[in-house]
């Protein structure tokens, strides 16, 4: 049996991309034995310097610095690539051109996994830069699948926990509430799961709590990526 292959991570803020490589780490025991889990290696530029692009609308300037986190990783050794942060995956068309490896798409897990499970009309959570954005709508209309965003209103209230509390390891009572009373709304519109499209917000809202089943973005990476390392799938980009 060959060895898996090593994983790169490109982070980008911390608790997400933590918790991709804790999932990872975690459950590759199941795949490949007691303890046992792929090579991961993770490059992460400062948050910082990816919010004063994304603020500046600089999409090309965020693909820069995943590019460079990819070019990193490659030089150690990484096969394949990953990203747990669902809002710099619009910046993969500036950079896939010229990227060193393949990468997954965390949109594409997503669809996929919604598809597997017969939902049909999803309610998208996330940054309001996610949010407005295309990288999960051009994913899910390639199923068939229909999706709803929260109001303007709404945006910004997820977008203040996620960026507020979330991103900096602050989980209140409060900011559940929030995505729960928007998550509720949008069950009422028709919606039959939510796409949990921040890495962040697995870590306040899952099963349990949630008015909608969820599609855990950070979960469904991480686990894509140990199939692809034991050669189960093959990679979606590149």
């Amino acid at each position: 049996m060959h060895p898996p292959l090593h994983i790169g991570i490109v982070g980008c803020s911390a608790e997400g991309a933590a918790l991709c490589y804790r999932t990872i780490c975690t459950e590759g025991p199941a795949l490949l034995g007691p303890h046992a889990h792929p090579e991961i290696s993770m490059h992460t530029a400062s948050l910082a310097r990816y919010m004063d692009r994304i603020y500046r609308g600089d999409w090309a300037g965020v693909g820069e610095l995943m590019l460079d986190s990819a070019e990193k990783l490659a030089a150690i050794g990484a096969a394949f690539l990953i990203c747990p942060d669902n809002t710099i995956h619009q910046a993969l068309p500036h950079m896939l051109p010229r990227s060193p490896r393949p990468w997954l798409h965390i949109a594409e897990e997503v669809a996929a996994e919604a598809e597997r499970r017969g939902f049909r009309r999803l309610a998208l959570t996330g940054t309001k830069w996610l949010v407005e954005s295309e990288v999960y709508p051009e994913q899910l209309s390639a199923r068939g699948l229909e999706y709803l965003r929260p109001s303007a209103g709404e945006r910004e209230e997820i977008n203040r926990v996620i960026m507020d509390e979330l991103v900096c390891g602050v989980f209140t009572p409060e900011g559940v509430a929030v995505f729960q009373r928007i998550i509720g709304r949008l069950k009422q519109e028709g919606c039959d799961a939510v796409v949990l499209g921040c890495t962040e917000i697995p870590l306040i809202i899952d099963d349990t709590n949630s008015p909608l089943p969820v599609l855990d973005s950070t979960r469904l990476l991480a686990r894509a990526a140990l199939r692809r390392a034991v050669g189960e799938a093959a990679p979606t980009r590149g």
